[in-house]
């Protein structure tokens, strides 16, 4: 396929006008011919990786099944995100290696998102922070557990979430760096604590302003342990109910070209609304939020991430940086920036053609053009 006259994205975040040639499930150095499809002026980006959300279409990572996985994966590339690395929650080690055991042997289908690696958020969280996770399967940080828990899942884990104040929690991650990209999460992790989490190799912060202690003048935390370490990525929800649009541009000022757009959806995206389970916990989904404990706590996301992408330029973030955000960063947070993440020759050809208004014109996925 070869297609012209597409505003292409680049991986500055910025756009350039030309073409683009197919070669198999790859994008070819090869320009286009005069015969190429003119398309317009349709932007092109590439398609959205996903490297935090726990479910959609009514399913959840930790349904454990193949079917699970499928309609998950269907429902994700038929929203532009073609690379998934869906999120467990806290679990009883039986069921996590079960989890991990049915993602192993999981092949998508041709009009399915890639898996590109798992999540593993809980059992090392903080108690305090525990937010619509099950606290009564919290466990004290354990390498073995998590190895345990890797060879189960044939190298699949690629995130690993753990409060770095945790007793143990800092030698792990010295144990752990070279093995998986850990992120600090669920946490009341004070300033130094956070900064000794990342000197000694942690590299993300989950779920930014989510389920951590707030950033003060005298007390700057985990939040400004991250913005004093240029190495750390900061996942951000851009749904509209998890963070405010004006700490979302903030957000955006501050840390730049570090931020991973998440959605941190669960089973009720694509869904109706109604009540879920999310790890054993009641879910209330109303009006675009979903809550636990009555309402009280934010119990992740009920939009997409190509949602949340466009959601972020309505709250003033341009267009490029949000795209960065869904694309390049979280590729690169994983480990497979060298097929996923920009439109460069030789990558994977996932690409969306959108509108001005950000409307979905066509999705490739590997190179074909699916419904």
């Amino acid at each position: 396929m070869e297609f012209r006259n597409l505003r292409i994205y680049q991986p500055d975040g910025s756009f350039r006008t030309g073409g683009l040639t197919l070669s198999g499930d790859r994008i070819a150095a090869a320009p286009p011919s005069l015969d190429a499809c003119d398309m317009g002026g349709l932007y092109a980006i590439p398609g959205l990786i996903d490297i935090h959300f726990h479910g959609c279409a009514g399913h959840d990572l930790c349904e454990g099944t193949h079917a699970a996985l499928s309609a998950m994966a269907r429902y994700q590339a038929q929203s532009g995100i073609c690379a998934i690395c869906p999120a467990t929650v806290a679990l009883p080690e039986v069921e996590l290696a079960s989890i991990m055991a049915s993602a192993a042997s999981y092949t998508p289908e041709r009009c399915d998102a890639a898996l590109v690696g798992l999540n593993l958020e809980g059992p090392f969280l903080a108690e305090s922070r525990h937010g619509a996770q099950n606290a009564a399967y919290f466990q004290a940080p354990d390498a073995a557990l998590f190895r345990r828990l890797q060879e189960k899942a044939q190298g699949l884990i690629r995130l690993c979430e753990i409060a770095p104040e945790l007793p143990g929690a800092l030698d792990l991650i010295s144990e752990l760096a070279g093995e998986v990209r850990l992120s600090l999460a669920h946490t009341d992790a004070d300033y130094e604590t956070a900064c000794e989490a990342f000197r000694r190799g942690a590299r993300e912060v989950t779920h930014l302003f989510n389920a951590m202690a707030p950033m003060t003048h005298r007390e700057p935390g985990l939040i400004g342990a991250a913005l004093d370490n240029d190495q750390v990525g900061v996942e951000l929800i851009t749904d509209g109910a998890h963070v405010h649009p004006a700490a979302v541009r903030a957000a955006f000022r501050l840390f730049e070209n570090r931020i991973v757009l998440i959605s941190d959806s669960m089973s009720a995206t694509g869904a109706e609304d109604g009540d879920y389970t999310l790890g054993g916990i009641q879910i209330t989904v109303q009006g675009g939020r979903a809550t636990a404990n009555g309402g009280r706590t934010l119990a992740g996301s009920v939009a997409n991430l190509f949602d949340c992408m466009r959601s972020a330029v309505g709250m003033g973030v341009p267009l490029g940086q949000a795209v960065r955000s869904a694309t390049t960063n979280p590729a690169r947070a994983l480990g497979i920036q060298y097929d996923y993440g920009s439109l460069e020759p030789g990558k994977l050809a996932n690409i969306l053609l959108l509108d001005d208004d950000l409307n979905i014109n066509t999705i490739i996925l590997r190179g074909r053009i699916i419904d």
